[in-house]
Parts: C-alpha cells; sequence; structure tokens
C-alpha cells in the first residue's frame, strides 16, 4: 500500500478571502489534505494582503479558522492576522501553504502596481525564509471577467506571472494551469460557487501531493 506524500505532515494554511467561507478552501483544500493524512490548520482573513501577516492586521470582510480535525470557525469581522513568525513558531508546521494573489490584483486600478505588489511579497517572504520552514504559495485562479471586483483574464494572467518570479524561497503553484478560463462559475466575479471551490481544492491537493517541496519534505 502506497502512503501519501502528505501523510504525517503538519501543515498551516494562511491567506485571503478565499479561506474565510465554509465552503471555500477552508474546506475543499483543508478537507483533502486531511483526506490524504496531513495534519491541517487553516486560518483566513479576509481582503489581506502579504504585509498584513508581519504585524496583526485585521482584515477588511470577515474571517475564519479551522483546526486540525475540526469544524470551519467563522471569526469576528474584527479579527486581526496573527504575525507569520509567531504562527509558525506556534504550530511549527512542516509545511506553510499562503492562499494570496487577488487582493495583490488591484483589479480597479488601471494599471498593475509591480512595486508596490513586490514590495508586499517580498516582505512575507523574507519572514518566511527566516523561519526556515518550507513553503508554497497558491496564486489567483481564473474569475468571471468584470463584475463587482473589476477582475480581468489580462490583469489575472499579469499577476500570476509576477508571483512566479517573486514568491521564492516558497515554490509557486499557478491556478491559472488548473482550469479554462470561465471553466469554474462564480458569484461575483472572484469567488466561486460551491462546485467551484470543490474543483479548485481538488486540484490544489493534487497538485501539492506532486509538489517537488513536499516531495523533499517526504524524504526527510
Amino acid at each position: 500500500m502506497l502512503t501519501s506524500a502528505l501523510a504525517g505532515l503538519s501543515i498551516l494554511i494562511v491567506g485571503d478571502s478565499h479561506l474565510t467561507v465554509p465552503y471555500y478552501l477552508i474546506d475543499s483544500l483543508h478537507s483533502g489534505l486531511e483526506e490524504q493524512g496531513a495534519e491541517v490548520r487553516t486560518f483566513g482573513v479576509c481582503g489581506t494582503n502579504p504585509s498584513d501577516w508581519l504585524k496583526p492586521t485585521v482584515g477588511t470582510c470577515g474571517a475564519a479558522e479551522r483546526e486540525p480535525g475540526g469544524k470551519v470557525k467563522v471569526l469576528p469581522a474584527s479579527t486581526s492576522t496573527i504575525e507569520i513568525d509567531q504562527m509558525i513558531a506556534r504550530y511549527k508546521p512542516n509545511l506553510l501553504v499562503v492562499v494570496m494573489g487577488d487582493t495583490l490584483g488591484a483589479y480597479k486600478e488601471p494599471v498593475f502596481p509591480k512595486t508596490w505588489a513586490w514590495q508586499q511579497v517580498t516582505g512575507l517572504t523574507q519572514a518566511i525564509a527566516k523561519a526556515g520552514t518550507a513553503c508554497v504559495w497558491i496564486g489567483p485562479p481564473w474569475g468571471t471577467e468584470g463584475q463587482k471586483f473589476h477582475k480581468t483574464e489580462v490583469r489575472t494572467r499579469q499577476v500570476s506571472a509576477f508571483l512566479a518570479s517573486n514568491v521564492a524561497p516558497c515554490e509557486y503553484i499557478d491556478s491559472t494551469q488548473l482550469s479554462k478560463p470561465g471553466e469554474w462559475a462564480t458569484s461575483d466575479g472572484q469567488h466561486f460557487t460551491r462546485s467551484g471551490y470543490q474543483s479548485w481544492g481538488k486540484a490544489l491537493t493534487q497538485e501539492l501531493l506532486e509538489s517537488p517541496t513536499v516531495q523533499k519534505l517526504e524524504k526527510k
């Protein structure tokens, strides 16, 4: 019987709004990784940028958490982020998974703010590197053109390419490679319906199973 590459790993997932509603990735990805034998803890704060995880910052639209083996717990709107180095020290994960990309897209801005995004991303990756924790960064998936958040295919492609080149030492998972534009239905252009999150979570679980970062951890 083959053992999953994720079996026995302690995984901490942090990120933005895609982790803050009970049927989002805090359900599908968290459960998918647990089914592979990992111990998973998820904490999401809606509307957060990478730098918001360097100091306690109140989110703009809610928060949620899920402990190993537990159910999703929706948290008060006043919930703050926790400094990433404190979380790593507290939970000692084998693997940190960062779900962040849409907040960096600045979809309502006419031009992608590359300098600002670089400052945001490198601040967090430097903190992760200092902690010495293996890391995987999950980028934004396709949404529905326009709508409430003004998300577009062009900008999503820009953000994903930027993250692919700038999240080291984290490994990058390009979510745009996991579906075709428009394949997963959204509720507002940016967040998926239940079936979309199930599909994304399933695809991400498979990506993590095959991740070079996870394969190295397995060999330790």
